[in-house]
């Protein structure tokens, strides 16, 4: 198992950003792991995700958003994410070549990397794994942050629990249904947090990207 932190410079303006890789041998594959809104690629749930998807053979990039890697509680600006995004993808294709590579992300992440990928199609990307995709906020239903996916060229897997608070199950389901390349895993009773009573969801969410990669 290689651990291997770095820094990935984002831009001039942005400046450069935390990020660690788990790589397994014999990974047969590698996922960009992007975190939420809320909280860093240390949080728990990113470092144990990342090591529940290398325990599988999956390896991972985690990094931070500029925005966090400066303490503030702001999220960064979709161009200033994007850019934090294109500098993982770049560094993944440069240090692992061999790897399939998929983008994934927890909540805001996951919604900045299809922004990315319905801008940039990429064809090295084989697909994205949103880890509880944020589809409209605490109780205001909508699906307008959906209407890009549509652009997004490669396969998208949406594992959502049942009661998140920022996916509306109907919603949700509806949007997965509108897009050919969308398939929707539901986690029963679990929150955004993917918090399901005693649960732990994790090495749940860990296979069910698994079973898309390999």
């Amino acid at each position: 198992m290689e651990n291997r932190s770095l820094m990935l410079d984002v831009s001039a303006l942005a400046g450069k950003v935390s990020a660690e890789y788990i790589v397994p041998e014999n990974a047969n594959g590698i996922v960009s792991l992007a975190h939420g809104a809320g909280a860093g690629m240390n949080h728990s749930f990113m470092v144990a995700l990342a090591k529940a998807l290398a325990d599988l053979g999956i390896a991972s990039l985690r990094f931070n958003f500029p925005f966090i890697e400066q303490k503030k509680r702001r999220p960064d600006l979709p161009a200033v994410a994007h850019k934090t995004i294109e500098a993982a993808v770049n560094d993944i294709r440069k240090s692992y070549p061999h790897l399939p590579l998929y983008l994934a992300g927890k909540s805001f992440g996951g919604r900045m990397s299809s922004q990315y990928l319905a801008a940039h199609p990429d064809p090295a990307v084989k697909g994205i794994i949103f880890f509880g995709f944020p589809l409209h906020p605490v109780g205001k239903p909508s699906i307008d942050r959906a209407e890009h996916l549509k652009n997004v060229k490669v396969p998208m897997l949406f594992l959502q629990g049942t009661r998140d608070e920022l996916a509306t199950l109907e919603l949700i389901e509806q949007v997965c249904s509108s897009l050919k390349l969308a398939t929707l895993v539901k986690l029963e009773g679990a929150n955004h947090a993917f918090k399901a009573g005693k649960q732990d969801l994790i090495p749940v969410l860990a296979k069910h990207a698994y079973d898309r990669i390999k």
